[in-house]
């Protein structure tokens, strides 16, 4: 087999991850574009003199709308990003807990990442520490002035000096390689049409619970069952987006947990030390209270119950992270 160099198997996953990322945008453009054509299907149906339903699609009408609908939600959808882009520092402290962790609280931590960020010639990052007496860690930010390392204090009071080098060099590489703001940006992505489809499904339900559907027009069609089920196109079309992203979102995920698991062993300079670290850690994992799955993402290893058989499955068909044992073993064969 040939070899691949970490730096080029970097180079690899960031050309793959920015094509990754451009399916976002053409995903959001797509649900909208098969909205409309839905619409004008249903719209158009008409029936013939033996009441046998007909049904048309104007293409050229839909692609007109369309047209006209595509400025208004780049706009719409750029400062949604730009607001979510710039407050994720904030969003993340907040959705896990974390507070700044001072160098007099702990000189111990500030020295292993120090000396690491020497190794590599990197700025040295903020760091941040949750009091959770469970272990976690994970890397956040998009820029220098917001990159973040966030740890527990189950992590530190468990892990020797060595492990703890393995974990902060894990985390020190996914900003190295770029993979927080990455990250960051398939978070907003995700959030933005994990959104739209709460609000069809909240204004379905408000429909069905308050509207009155024996209201109906000149023609006598009723307006409440028209507006339903413009709704549940909606929600059908931002379910379907939403798998979508979803499932672009793990791709970028999987592959650079073990670009990281790889470069933390490079920087602490014993893998043995890191697979050590992740099976303590996969034993209990913390922040297991948040409640917001795109930041779990963001966790070294995700703090989600084993479970077995087909749900076991599933979970990893959709999960965030490889399994742990295979990053494990990997670093054991280092």
């Amino acid at each position: 087999m040939k070899y691949v160099g970490i730096q080029t198997q970097i180079r690899r996953n960031n050309m793959m991850s920015i094509l990754l990322l451009l399916l976002f945008p053409l995903i959001i453009l797509g649900t909208i574009w098969v909205f409309l054509a839905l619409l004008q299907l249903f719209g158009g149906v008409q029936y013939d003199e033996y009441g046998n339903a007909i049904v048309s699609t104007d293409w050229n009408t839909v692609n007109m709308y369309f047209i006209q609908t595509v400025p208004w939600v780049v706009l719409c959808v750029g400062v949604w990003f730009a607001i979510a882009y710039f407050s994720n520092t904030s969003m993340v402290r907040r959705a896990v807990g974390a507070r700044p962790l001072e160098r007099r609280e702990n000189p111990r931590v500030y020295n292993i990442v120090e000396n690491l960020c020497m190794t590599c010639n990197m700025d040295m990052p903020k760091i941040n520490i949750v009091d959770d007496a469970q272990l976690n860690a994970f890397a956040s930010g998009i820029d220098k002035n917001s990159y973040t390392v966030t740890v527990t204090t189950g992590l530190l009071q468990l892990l020797d000096d060595e492990e703890l080098a393995g974990v902060i060099g894990h985390e020190l590489t996914h900003i190295r390689n770029r993979d927080t703001r990455l990250l960051i940006t398939s978070i907003v992505f995700v959030g933005i049409v994990s959104t739209v489809m709460t609000l069809a499904v909240q204004m379905i339900r408000h429909v069905m619970v308050f509207g009155r559907y024996e209201r109906s027009d000149r023609n006598g069609r009723g307006q409440g069952l028209s507006f339903i089920l413009i709704l549940v196109v909606a929600v059908i079309c931002s379910i379907i987006a939403y798998i979508f992203t979803l499932m672009t979102r793990f791709a970028i995920s999987r592959k650079r947990e073990y670009m990281a698991d790889a470069g933390g062993a490079e920087l602490c300079g014993n893998p043995l030390a890191l697979a050590s670290a992740l099976r303590k850690i996969s034993a209990n994992p913390g922040l297991g209270q948040t409640k917001r799955e795109d930041v779990a993402q963001l966790f070294i290893i995700h703090p989600q119950k084993l479970s077995s058989g087909v749900q076991d499955f599933v979970n990893s068909l959709f999960s965030t992270h490889p399994d742990t044992e295979k990053r494990i073993q990997i670093l054991e064969q280092f």
